[in-house]
C-alpha cells in the first residue's frame, strides 16, 4: 500500500509539475527574470569544455537516479566558447552524448553570456538545481561561475562537483592543429585602423577629433562584424593610441598636454571594447539563428517533398539529397519487406554493413558510429520508426571526423521520423489500393456469381425432373441407363444445391437476407438437421451430447439448421465411411460453444482458416470447391457469433477435425403464468 501511494503521489506530482509549466509559457513565455517554481525538484547539468563534462554528467545522474529526479544536460554555444580547443570542445559533445545516453535531455542554447544562457534554460523549463564543476586555481580577478549564476539565481540551489586537475604536457590533437588560422583577422584590424589613420590625416583640417573618433569606432565595428572579438579588441587598442600619436597635441607624440584627453582616451577604449564585444556576440547569434532557420527550411522542404512521394525510392532520394544538403553526408536507405529482410534502395551513396543494419533494425536501437553499440562502423545507423512498426534503417556516413553536435543528432532523427512516417504511408496507400481492388473485384465476382446462379437454377430443376422422368419410363431402362440417369440425377442436385448456396452468401454479403430469429432450444434446431441430412449420412452413427443447463437461443432455425446440415455433409465428404460424428453444446460464461467433431484426417496444417474462404477445397484431393464453410461462417456471424476451424489432437497425434461456433447467450423472455409471453414482431402467435 505504501509503494502504491507513492507511486500515486509522483503521478500527480508529474501531472501537476507538467500542467504548471504548460501554462507559465502560454501566461509569461518563460523569461529570464520569470522565477522557478518549486513544484519538484529538477536538476541541470552545466557542461563545459574540457575534460570535466564527464564527472558532472555521471554526477548529476547518480543524484537523479537515487532521488528520481528529471534532470537536463546543456552545453552552451556561446561566443566565448567557440574560441577554445576544438579537442576541449569534442570533450562537451562526448559529455552530451553521455547524458543523452543516461537518460538527460540535452541541448546546446546559445547566448552572449554563458551564466545568462544557463539561467535563461532553466528558467524556461523550472529547473530548480545547477550543477556544475570546480576547479582548483581559478584566476582571483574576476568571478567564477558558480559565483556569477549565484548572483543571477538566488532562487535556485547551485551544486558544485569537483573536477580533476587539468594534464599537462599533452600533445593537442589534429585536428586541433589543423584548425583555421587566427592571424588574418588581427591583421585586418591593423589595417582597417591604419585606413582610418591616413584618411583623417588627409581630412585633419576639415573634421574635428570628436569626428576621428567617430571613424574609428566605426572601424571597430566592421572589424567585429566580419572576425570576431579579439581582432575588434586590438581595433579599439590601436585606434586609440593612433589617435592619440596622430592627432592629439602635441601631435607625432604619446604625450598628453591637457588631462582632459585621458578621459577621452578612457572613454573611447571602454565604447570601442563594449561595441566591439556586442557587435561579435550578435555576428554569433545571427551566425546561429541563420544555421537553424536553414535547417528548419530544410526540413520543411523535406517534408513537403515526402508528402508527395509515392514509391520508397523517391523517399530515398529525398532523404539522401537532404542530408546532402544539410550535413554534407552520404546516406543508404534500406526499407524492410513483409518478411522484415532488409532491402537497399536505389541511389545509396554510403556503404552499408548489412549485419549492423539487420542488429539495428532487430532492436529498434541506434548503431555503429557514435554509439556504444558496434562503434567500429563507419556509418551511423538510425532504425526507422513509425507509428505501427519499424521501416527499415537509415544509414548515414558524416564527412567530418569529429563527432556530430546534438543539434545535428536531432536532426538526424527528425529525419528518420520523417522517412519512416512517409514509408508507413506509402505502404498504407498501397493496402489501401489493393484493398479497392480486391473489394472491387469480390463485388464483381458476387454480382456475377447471383446472375449466373439465378439464371441456372431453371435449367438445373429441369434436368433433376428430367432424370427423374427417364427413370419412371416405359419401359424401365437397362442397368447401365438405369445408372446414367441416377448419376445425371444426382449430379444435378449437388449442383443446385451449390448454386443455392452461392445465391445464399450473395444475399448475406449484401445484407439483403433477414434473419427469422426465435427462442429456439438446440435440441430441435440439431434434431431437424439431422433428419434433412439423413440420405448423406448413409447410416453413420451421430453422437449428440447437449449439455442439460444449455439454454434456449435467439436463432434462425432454418439458417442455423444450414449451417449443421453443411458441417454434417462436410464431415461425411472428408472422412472414410462408417466413421461416426459427433455434436456437443455446453454453456461458457456469456456464451454457448457448440462443436461438431469428427474422425476424419483434419484440417490442413496452417490452413485452419483458408478453408472458410468461398471455393477452397478442404483437401487437394476434393473434387470440386464450394462455399459451404463459408456460408457457414456467414450465417454465424449474422447471429452475432465467431466461428473457426482446428484439429483434435489425441496422444499427439490428430484424430480428426472440430469446428467450433460459439452463439451469444442472451436473455430468453421470462413467463411467470401472469400474462401471454411475448413473442417477437415477426413471430406468429
Amino acid at each position: 500500500m505504501i509503494a502504491l501511494r507513492e507511486l500515486a503521489l509522483r503521478r500527480t506530482a508529474d501531472r501537476v509539475d507538467t500542467q504548471m509549466q504548460d501554462w507559465r509559457r502560454a501566461a509569461q513565455g518563460g523569461a529570464l527574470g520569470q522565477p522557478v517554481w518549486a513544484t519538484r525538484d529538477a536538476l541541470l547539468a552545466c557542461i563545459g569544455p574540457g575534460e570535466g563534462g564527464e564527472a558532472v554528467v555521471r554526477s548529476t545522474a547518480r543524484l537523479a537516479t537515487q532521488s528520481d529526479l528529471p534532470w537536463h544536460a546543456v552545453f552552451v554555444d556561446a561566443p566565448a566558447q567557440q574560441r577554445v580547443d576544438p579537442a576541449a570542445r569534442q570533450h562537451a559533445l562526448r559529455a552530451l552524448k553521455l547524458a543523452q545516453d543516461l537518460g538527460a535531455m540535452t541541448a546546446t542554447p546559445t547566448g552572449i553570456g554563458v551564466a545568462q544562457a544557463l539561467v535563461r534554460y532553466a528558467r524556461e523549463h523550472n529547473l530548480s538545481r545547477l550543477v556544475l564543476g570546480r576547479r582548483q586555481g581559478r584566476r582571483r580577478w574576476r568571478l567564477s561561475m558558480t559565483e556569477r549564476l549565484a548572483d543571477l539565481t538566488p532562487d535556485m540551489d547551485v551544486l558544485q562537483v569537483p573536477l580533476p586537475p587539468k594534464a599537462h604536457g599533452r600533445q593537442r590533437p589534429a585536428d586541433a592543429r589543423a584548425k583555421k588560422p587566427y592571424w588574418p583577422g588581427y591583421l585586418a584590424a591593423t589595417g582597417a585602423c591604419a585606413l582610418v589613420a591616413l584618411l583623417a590625416g588627409a581630412l585633419h583640417g576639415v573634421l574635428e577629433l570628436t569626428n576621428i573618433v567617430m571613424l574609428f569606432l566605426l572601424s571597430v565595428v566592421g572589424v567585429a562584424l566580419l572576425y570576431g572579438r579579439g581582432p575588434a579588441t586590438l581595433a579599439a587598442l590601436l585606434g586609440v593610441a593612433m589617435f592619440d600619436f596622430f592627432f592629439v597635441p602635441p601631435r607625432m607624440s604619446f604625450n598628453v598636454s591637457d588631462v582632459q584627453y585621458l578621459i577621452t582616451f578612457a572613454v573611447m577604449l571602454v565604447v570601442a571594447l563594449v561595441i566591439g564585444q556586442l557587435t561579435a556576440g550578435l555576428r554569433a547569434q545571427a551566425h546561429a539563428a541563420t544555421e537553424r532557420e536553414g535547417r528548419v527550411r530544410g526540413l520543411y522542404q523535406m517534408a513537403r517533398e515526402l508528402s508527395a512521394a509515392l514509391a520508397a525510392e523517391q523517399v530515398a532520394e529525398i532523404g539522401a539529397r537532404f542530408l546532402q544538403a544539410e550535413l554534407g553526408a552520404r546516406s543508404a536507405l534500406l526499407v524492410a519487406d513483409d518478411a522484415n529482410h532488409l532491402r537497399l534502395q536505389p541511389g545509396a551513396s554510403a556503404e552499408v554493413d548489412m549485419a549492423v543494419a539487420q542488429w539495428c533494425f532487430d532492436k529498434g536501437e541506434a548503431a555503429g558510429r557514435g554509439t556504444d553499440t558496434l562503434a567500429s562502423s563507419a556509418a551511423l545507423m538510425l532504425p526507422l520508426k513509425a507509428p505501427m512498426r519499424l521501416r527499415g534503417v537509415l544509414a548515414v556516413l558524416p564527412t567530418q571526423a569529429t563527432l556530430l553536435t546534438p543539434d545535428q543528432r536531432q536532426l538526424l532523427d527528425i529525419c528518420a521520423s520523417l522517412l519512416a512516417i512517409s514509408l508507413e504511408r506509402i505502404h498504407y496507400i498501397q493496402v489501401a489500393q489493393s484493398t479497392t481492388v480486391q473489394m472491387e473485384s469480390e463485388r464483381l465476382r458476387n454480382s456475377l456469381l447471383a446472375a449466373i446462379s439465378h439464371d441456372l437454377r431453371t435449367p438445373l430443376a429441369a434436368m433433376v425432373g428430367l432424370a427423374d422422368a427417364l427413370a419412371l419410363t416405359q419401359p424401365a431402362l437397362a442397368g447401365e441407363q438405369a445408372e446414367i440417369a441416377q448419376a445425371i440425377r444426382a449430379s444435378s442436385l449437388r449442383m443446385s444445391v451449390l448454386v443455392n448456396n452461392l445465391l445464399d452468401m450473395g444475399r448475406l454479403e449484401s445484407g439483403s437476407v433477414q434473419l427469422r430469429r426465435q427462442w429456439q432450444p438446440l435440441e430441435e434446431v440439431v434434431g431437424s438437421a439431422l433428419a434433412a441430412c439423413a440420405p448423406s449420412l448413409q447410416g453413420r452413427d451421430v453422437a449428440v451430447r447437449l449439455a442439460p443447463e444449455v439454454p434456449l437461443l435467439h436463432l434462425d432455425a432454418a439458417q442455423f439448421e444450414c449451417v449443421l446440415v453443411n458441417l454434417l455433409e462436410n464431415a461425411v465428404k472428408y472422412t472414410p465411411p462408417a466413421t461416426p460424428l459427433q455434436i456437443a453444446a455446453e454453456p461458457q460464461g456469456e456464451a454457448v460453444r457448440i462443436t461438431v467433431d469428427d474422425e476424419g484426417p483434419g484440417l490442413p496444417p496452417g490452413r485452419e482458416e483458408a478453408v472458410f474462404e468461398k471455393f477452397e477445397r478442404g483437401s487437394k484431393e476434393a473434387a470440386a470447391p464450394g462455399v459451404g464453410l463459408a456460408i457457414c461462417r456467414a450465417i454465424v456471424q449474422a447471429h452475432g457469433g465467431r466461428m473457426h476451424g482446428e484439429n483434435r489432437i489425441v496422444d499427439g497425434r490428430v484424430a480428426g477435425a472440430r469446428f467450433v461456433i460459439t452463439l451469444p447467450r442472451g436473455e430468453p423472455p421470462q413467463d411467470d403464468g401472469s400474462q401471454a409471453a411475448v413473442l417477437p414482431d415477426n413471430a406468429m402467435p
